[in-house]
């Protein structure tokens, strides 16, 4: 193996970096002069960009997570541009979709969905590319995420289905047939021990749900039931801890407990009510 490969593959092991193989082929990759397939016992250093490179290790060395080094995150049946302003999506949220397509078995639905801190727009996006007569509004409270979101619009072609508003949930009056929403809900405690990565290169403001974590479903609890139609649908996300709180927490809202989903771990993830 080259001695490149192999002095870098140190560096990310002494920083206790899971998967170093995996990150280091991925910034070759994206380092690469040519398109071809990084493969690490066979590399040709010719073709690598060894400034860019470095440029990149060295942001892996510090915790840069991978997807804010190269500012792409895959999601669902697509990629998504990602900056620090928004959160990396996660695997788990890609259930949210699959709850959504478990609901509505008929992809011609005139679906009017909200997407509730839509971020990078993955969601709100790959929904779109799934209901193709659905119109969605995409609403965030953070200018800098939505900047992030018209990109990916632009990038999927989804400016004509999808509508972006700068706002809070509680200001929005209009009535949908589906509400979906990944909402911070990390601990202050959580988030002060998390990861580098996460606590380093992610929004605090996409992340921290309060002291115990659970400020949004609470919110969510007195307001969502006025903006849902007859028979409408709200799915969300949930820590992994959370699911008895929150179905506490929405026994007064008017909305039913339909569905609860796990995660590939076994996790408790993902909530799907109905309006009553």
């Amino acid at each position: 193996m080259n001695n490149l490969i192999e002095e870098s593959l140190k560096k990310l092991k002494q920083k206790n970096i899971n998967n170093p193989e995996l990150d280091i082929r991925i910034l070759l990759k994206h380092a690469s002069k040519k398109n071809n397939e990084i493969v690490l016992s066979n590399l040709n250093i010719d073709n690598i960009d060894i400034i860019k490179f470095k440029s990149y290790l060295q942001k892996r060395i510090n915790r840069q997570p991978i997807a804010k080094i190269i500012n792409n995150k895959s999601f669902w049946k697509n990629d998504f541009y990602v900056n620090n302003y928004v959160l990396d999506p996660r695997p788990e949220t890609e259930l949210i979709i699959e709850e959504v397509l478990n609901i509505y078995r008929n992809k011609n639905l005139k679906l009017k969905i909200l997407d509730i801190g839509t971020g990078s727009g993955c969601i709100a996006i790959s929904l779109a590319k799934e209901f193709k007569h659905a119109s969605i509004t995409a609403i965030d409270i953070s200018q800098e995420a939505l900047e992030v979101a018209t990109k990916n619009l632009k990038i999927h072609n989804c400016n004509n289905q999808i509508r972006l508003r700068l706002i809070d949930f509680k200001k929005i009056n209009s009535k949908f047939d589906l509400i979906v929403s990944n909402p911070p809900y990390l601990t202050n405690n959580q988030f002060n021990n998390a990861d580098p990565e996460v606590k380093n290169f992610e929004p605090k403001l996409a992340l921290i749900g309060g002291n115990d974590g659970l400020k949004f479903y609470r919110e969510y609890s007195y307001t969502l039931k006025n903006l849902m139609k007859k028979k409408a649908h709200f799915v969300c996300e949930i820590g992994f801890n959370q699911r008895q709180d929150c179905e506490e927490i929405f026994q007064n809202s008017g909305l039913h407990l339909n569905n609860i989903v796990h995660d590939l771990q076994g996790f408790e993830r993902i909530l799907s009510f109905s309006k009553i």
